[in-house]
């Protein structure tokens, strides 16, 4: 790990928010104590991208963020402030969408001949005879007769060239495929002459079925490349690594790892090209998943972190009565097991099925070769391999044909996905038993090591699409659970747990990020943290969700929207008050998509989205139901705050580098994108910073402030407390509130205290008391100073938190 990380701060890059603002706030992050500005991807992306993972050519650094004068502008300011940066790179896919991707457009024009074919993974041969040799691509807006004669489909010349345009849409001629002088004007020889081609346009809604190329999950737009290529490695890594090499970037964070086909090969040969580069990866680990020990990184971006971290600000106790009053709401008893189970199935049989499919054919294949299998059907086979993904408890196992590789865990893995299997279909045991040899690398033979690695990179986007992008929005016991690479069914962490936890990130990881908001996460640590505080008071919560309720029902059209959605608005609204109707609104149709019940991205339902957001409008400008909702908010903003508090104090100073989302540094309530992507005032924040010296929890964000700066001046101040030869030491509290604190030492100098669940504990720590490391020590937010065995009433009268270094 490259000892000058520190902290990390996440940036989003747009066309409105360049390399030149960028290096603006760079004077500010310095005062703060960030130590590397981490950017969202910045190589060349399609016009407009709001993100940057939409990449269209990775040799140029982008145009709309000021190219590259205004990125070395942006190293240079860094550098000058004693800073560099980590970069989000994006190996697994590229934008097949615009035309300046110029490998799939030589693709599309020279179709498996092309010099780029291999660098996509594109089945050229699949069972639809129609697609033999083509691509299809599925951008029209209706059946491609239709489409067709309708003359939305025009062929037209640019210079000697020829193209194919269907609205925004531009596609290359193969060379030699017009005949003659023809105009093409007419249909029947525009047809003959776009069946000339490479690719095969359709209808967009064939895609999930007939889709011959991999994509990142579902996204048509993403095509998925073959970065087991050499030459796609080096065509995707060559500027970004002359930028390592030159000094100017000093880490890098790996999109979607899980999508490639090797992805300790890749790392491995990524670390030999950068050995002295801070590597982390984008992992989710699910509930006791350990990231893989021989992978060469620091570790992940910190979605583990903030699963745990957040466990420590629920109540258990609370979880029976938060289950009653959900179920009794939605009239409704949800077995969290069977709804994963059963959103997965459903994108296997939709927005997934091409990847399915694409799996039975291999496994067809295998088993026409194996006298025991041949006699099962091909429907047998789909459903063998939906049955087992399905149920597949991980995000994917790596096993390796070229070298052989097979874990204890990848075992595990695969054979509790198997016995799964088998419970729900009997009848398919033995079937189900050669998959799971097959999985396992215990069939030899070239079409058996391509299922095996197809499978690896199938079963991350159903679990991800399945669980994440929908049992996340169906499920909505406890919204504040449903986060990346959480566990709704997971309710608290103990202490101890934690600690355990921690003292493990020390040994294992202590380079990984440490994250409490990202780009990605459902909701902002700040709303998960008043969130939480609903576990403190579940009868309290119940009695308001059924008074909202009878409040509101004159507010809906008929059933509309449905009681479940309901719940999650009235969760949402507790957690982000205020919030303005129309990022209600936009949130609430959001989630309404991704549950897939009443509507759906794909199959959107006018008359249930309108009277959605009817119903929000009507109860945010109902007086009674809005002085209800603030009355019960009021008394829950300042313990939601104290909650923030501690996640923001452990984040700092436990073990990895602590990664802060732009903007998180104060008070933030953001919701999912694009509510978290909003610009933020810098300005404002500068001001707040300059006169910031205080941590009582205020209304402008001064005490988070004064809390990262605090915990940054420390960990930039005493380096050794917090890096890999560091030590983590629990810190046990004595007297009737021990239970409400979490503290720790790091390498015996640092020590960190923070309250938990301050409902139950009203701020009466009693004779709770907590004994210091030996020593003298000062309490750096307040600015006094302590020793020996401490009572916690007095360390917390300025600060709610505690932050003591040795004197």
């Amino acid at each position: 790990m490259s000892p000058e990380v520190r902290a990390t701060y996440r940036v989003q890059l747009h066309k409105d928010f360049g390399f030149h603002a960028a290096a603006e706030i760079v004077p500010y992050l310095a005062e703060l104590g960030i130590s590397h500005l981490y950017c969202s991807p910045y190589l060349q992306a399609r016009p407009g991208s709001t993100h940057g993972y939409d990449v269209v050519d990775q040799s140029r650094i982008s145009d709309e963020l000021g190219g590259p004068d205004a990125h070395r502008h942006l190293c240079e300011t860094l550098a000058t402030h004693g800073m560099s940066h980590v970069l989000d790179v994006v190996p697994n896919h590229m934008t097949v969408t615009d035309r300046a991707n110029e490998w799939w457009w030589d693709v599309l024009k020279h179709g498996p001949s092309s010099h780029f074919a291999p660098y996509f993974d594109i089945d050229w041969d699949p069972p639809e005879a129609k697609l033999h040799r083509k691509i299809l691509v599925p951008i029209l807006g209706d059946h491609y007769g239709r489409v067709l004669r309708s003359g939305d489909i025009r062929l037209e010349r640019e210079g000697d060239e020829y193209l194919v345009r269907y609205f925004e849409h531009v596609l290359p001629v193969a060379p030699g495929s017009v005949v003659g002088a023809e105009t093409y004007e007419d249909t029947d020889a525009l047809h003959l002459l776009l069946e000339r081609q490479h690719y095969q346009l359709a209808f967009w809604r064939s895609a999930g079925r007939e889709l011959n190329y991999r994509r990142f999950f579902s996204i048509n737009d993403l095509a998925a490349l073959r970065m087991d290529n050499p030459d796609v490695f080096d065509g995707v890594h060559e500027l970004v690594l002359q930028l390592v090499r030159e000094g100017r970037l000093e880490g890098l964070r790996i999109d979607h790892i899980d999508g490639l086909r090797d992805p300790e090969a890749y790392l491995t040969q990524l670390r030999s090209w950068c050995p002295r580069a801070y590597l982390v990866v984008e992992k989710i680990l699910e509930p006791g998943e350990r990231l893989r020990e021989t992978w060469p990184v620091e570790g992940t971006t910190g979605y583990d972190f903030l699963n745990s971290v957040y466990g420590l600000l629920l109540d258990p106790a609370g979880e029976p009565a938060l289950t009653e009053t959900y179920e009794s709401f939605v009239s409704a008893s949800i077995d969290l097991h069977d709804l994963k189970r059963e959103s997965k199935t459903l994108l296997m049989e939709t927005e997934l099925a091409t990847d399915l499919e694409r799996l039975t054919d291999l496994f067809a294949d295998i088993c026409q070769g194996h006298r025991d299998y041949r006699d099962y059907t091909r429907v047998d086979m789909r459903d063998a391999l939906r049955e087992t993904i399905a149920a597949f408890p991980v995000y994917r196992t790596y096993v390796s044909p070229a070298s052989g590789r097979v874990t204890p865990q990848d075992t595990e893995y695969v054979g509790e996905a198997v016995d799964d299997a088998r419970r729900v279909r009997p009848d398919l045991v033995d079937l189900l038993g050669f998959l799971q040899s097959i999985l396992l690398l215990e069939v030899d033979g070239e079409i058996a090591a391509a299922l095996a690695l197809r499978f690896q990179q199938t079963t991350g986007p159903v679990m991800a699409k399945g669980v994440e992008d929908t049992v996340f929005y169906v499920y909505n016991r406890f919204a504040g659970l449903n986060e990346v690479g959480g566990d709704p069914g997971t309710f608290g962490l103990s202490v101890a747990d934690f600690h355990e936890e921690m003292a493990r990130a020390q040994r294992d990881w202590p380079g990984s990020m440490l994250a409490t908001s990202t780009h990605d996460t459902k909701r902002s640590e700040d709303v998960r943290a008043r969130l939480a505080l609903l576990s403190e008071i579940p009868r309290q919560w119940a009695d308001a969700t059924r008074r909202w309720a009878e409040t509101n029902a004159h507010h809906k059209q008929g059933d509309m929207p449905d009681r479940n959605t309901e719940y999650l608005l009235y969760q949402t609204l507790v957690g982000a008050w205020p919030l303005s109707t129309e990022r209600a609104v936009t949130f609430t149709e959001k989630a309404a998509r991704e549950a897939k019940v009443n509507t759906s991205w794909i199959d959107p339902r006018p008359d249930y989205e309108a009277a959605l957001a009817d119903f929000v409008r009507a109860i945010l400008s109902d007086e009674r139901f809005a002085a209800d909702l603030e009355a019960f908010v009021a008394p829950l903003v300042t313990p939601g705050r104290i909650n923030s508090l501690t996640q923001t104090l452990v984040k700092l100073t436990a073990p990895g580098i602590p990664d802060i989302y732009q903007g998180t540094e104060v008070w933030d309530l953001s919701l999912v994108d694009p509510d978290n992507r909003r610009p933020v005032d810098y300005q404002q924040l500068r001001n707040l910073a300059d006169r910031t010296g205080h941590a009582d929890v205020d209304d402008d964000g001064g005490a988070k402030l004064h809390v990262v700066k605090t915990a940054l001046a420390v960990r930039r101040e005493l380096p050794d407390a917090f890096g890999k030869s560091s030590t983590y030491e629990p810190l046990v509290a004595r007297g009737s509130a021990a239970d409400h604190v979490v503290a720790f030492a790091r390498a015996g100098t640092v020590v960190a205290i923070a309250p938990r669940l301050p409902l139950g504990l009203g701020g009466e720590w009693g004779d709770t008391t907590i004994e210091l490391p030996t020593g003298r020590w000062v309490e750096r937010l307040s600015d006094t100073a302590w020793q020996g065995v401490v009572a916690l009433r007095g360390l917390t009268e300025r600060s709610p938190v505690a932050l003591l270094v040795r004197a």
